[in-house]
């Protein structure tokens, strides 16, 4: 199984097969997601690359960390498990106006 690394601080014209390319150089590249605003569509700056192997990913890391793509010095960093969120006090399921009853609309 592949080890996956964090790159941050993309252009927002930065797609998948840049970095395919890029980190292709060092060694098999399983995926690449570029992270996508669900409304607009548009890049959110950051991307996740699935190395082959774990020597790869480390490779990645000390050679990109730094490195300039598309006029922005990168972060390459190895990426962490996603954590749950959690939601505020007038947020989510857990709670909040929903949760008393009022629809969060001003009382008269």
């Amino acid at each position: 199984m592949g080890k996956k690394v964090f790159v941050g601080n993309l252009s927002f014209g930065t797609s998948e097969d840049d970095l395919t390319e890029m980190f292709g150089e060092i060694g098999g590249v399983d995926s690449v997601q570029v992270i996508r605003d669900r409304d607009t569509g548009r890049s959110k700056g950051f991307a996740f690359v699935e190395m082959a192997d774990e020597i790869s990913a480390e490779k990645a890391k000390q050679r990109f960390n730094g490195q300039e793509m598309h006029g922005r010095a990168l972060t390459v960093n190895e990426a962490k498990p996603m954590q749950r969120r959690e939601f505020g006090p007038s947020r989510g399921p857990e709670g909040g106006a929903r949760e008393r009853g009022h629809r969060g609309s001003y009382e008269r």
